[in-house]
């Protein structure tokens, strides 16, 4: 088969195509032809350091929408020719090739009329974000929810199911993307380049402060935002935990959540990987009912995929890159 191949950690301008063999799924598996995959920061990230459990060459790319082509043993509620999305394994060659395999708990079924390149610009950001919003933080009518970094992937998935919830919706951004996060779903977009995010979350929740907070950024930013909770808020951390010593103890008394899509894999079970899959059918589901905006900023070739990494990399992109096979 032919794929885009990493052959030793570095920078994605050092991905090149390749031909490899094609794979067969064992066991619990099922093989599936690739006709999209969306483009992440873990591709970039995890293309610097590597995964020890790699098979070199290794090919990136989580976010796979295809047909299934083949099946393993055991496997009775997928068969060949089904239009299928998830979540991939990140320790096994992903979806930058022809051929991909995965495991047949995580599979959800893409709708009838749900276009590949849409599908696969959900299966890593849109779980990380309903994982966040509705599952762990419980987001409701009424309640205020602080999302950072509103116009990326997570950021903006987690400022539409947010709204859908109910809720008042505050994101930080750039202004130049205001309007963008605005249409998806905000009340209010705060400057983080020239605001103080504490002051104007004040302002708008007229001095009670956030039930919730969906961090995307890192460590810093998440122990600044828990300081912005109203009592029994709870925020969840996409990119780096918050220091709990910034809270006094059983006062607040703050909820934190890590979110770890991936780790359904390595740490999880059987019931863990089952749940990629829920998370995505629902995720699916609204985004063919028109519900949910994909927020699909531009298709690429397989040639161009080293090349939009690289850019994705200067996190300048605003909402998904999605490579689509010819």
């Amino acid at each position: 088969m032919h794929a885009l191949v990493l052959d030793r950690p570095g920078t994605c301008d050092t991905l090149r195509p390749a031909d490899l063999p094609t794979p067969e799924p064992g066991p619990g598996q099922v093989r599936v032809e690739v006709e999209a995959c969306g483009l992440n920061p873990s591709d970039y990230q995890r293309a610097a350091y590597g995964i020890p459990e790699w098979e070199w060459p290794a090919v990136l790319g989580l976010d796979v929408v295809g047909v299934v082509d083949a099946v393993g043993e055991h496997v009775t509620h997928v068969r060949p020719g089904q239009r299928v999305a998830y979540h991939g394994d990140i320790r096994e060659r992903g979806g930058f090739a022809e051929y991909s395999l995965a495991d047949a708990t995580v599979l959800a079924p893409v709708p009838d009329g749900l276009a590949p390149a849409a599908a696969a610009a959900l299966p890593s950001a849109g779980p990380t974000a309903y994982q966040a919003v509705i599952r762990r933080l419980g987001v409701g009518k009424g309640d205020t929810v602080l999302i950072t970094g509103g116009a990326g992937g997570v950021g903006g998935f987690a400022v539409q199911l947010a709204a859908l919830a109910g809720a008042r919706v505050f994101a930080t951004e750039a202004a130049h993307n205001a309007e963008h996060v605005e249409a998806l779903g905000a009340e209010a977009v705060i400057d983080f380049r020239t605001e103080d995010i504490p002051t104007r979350v004040r302002e708008l929740t007229d001095g009670r402060g956030l039930d919730a907070v969906v961090d995307t950024i890192g460590t810093d930013s998440a122990t600044a935002n828990l300081r912005l909770l109203a009592h029994g808020g709870g925020l969840a951390a996409i990119a780096g935990r918050p220091d709990l010593s910034a809270v006094p103890p059983f006062g607040m008394a703050p909820s934190v959540h890590e979110i770890a899509l991936g780790a359904a894999y390595t740490v999880g079970d059987e019931r863990s990987r089952a749940q990629l899959s829920g998370m995505l059918t629902d995720l699916l589901a609204l985004t063919a009912e028109g519900r949910l905006d994909p927020m699909l900023a531009r298709r690429v070739r397989l040639d161009e995929v080293p090349a939009a990494l690289v850019e994705l990399s200067g996190r300048g992109v605003r909402g998904k890159l999605v490579y689509v096979r010819d």
